[in-house]
């Protein structure tokens, strides 16, 4: 599993006090960059490899400003050019979303999925979501 701790910002707190639910994909994103380094590990544009094809967001409680989050991402599935993450979000030890990511590994030139390269799945495979994990 990948953790990070985000702190949110008063920028991303709605008028009734809440961090807004446009906010929760940014956030899921932003714990995700440690499988970006594996995949581009100099964050060149021009070489990018992870490219997002699905995410399911669900809401399961509600997250405040002044008080750190922490998102916990795991690999679900690893497929032949895909992996699949799930994904937990808690305030205060509370379970606040839940997400679901899909990603391709790209090759921007050839507009061609590509292989994982052992390697990398070698790494994903020590981060697998098992049922023992929630």
């Amino acid at each position: 599993m990948y953790k990070t701790i985000l702190t949110p910002r008063v920028s991303e707190t709605d008028g009734v006090g809440h961090i807004n639910n446009t906010t929760l994909p940014v956030w899921f994103e932003a714990a995700r960059n440690p499988l970006f380094d594996l995949f581009t590990p100099d964050h060149d544009f021009a070489k990018w490899k992870m490219v997002i094809v699905k995410t399911v967001l669900e809401f399961t409680g509600q997250i405040y400003f002044g008080k750190d989050v922490a998102v916990n991402v795991w690999v679900k599935k690893i497929g032949n050019s895909s992996l699949e993450l799930y994904e937990e979000l808690y305030q205060e030890g509370n379970l606040c979303a839940r997400n679901t990511a899909v990603y391709v590994n790209y090759d921007l030139d050839s507009q061609k999925s590509e292989k994982i390269p052992e390697a990398i799945r070698q790494e994903l495979a020590k981060h697998l979501w098992e049922e023992k994990d929630k």
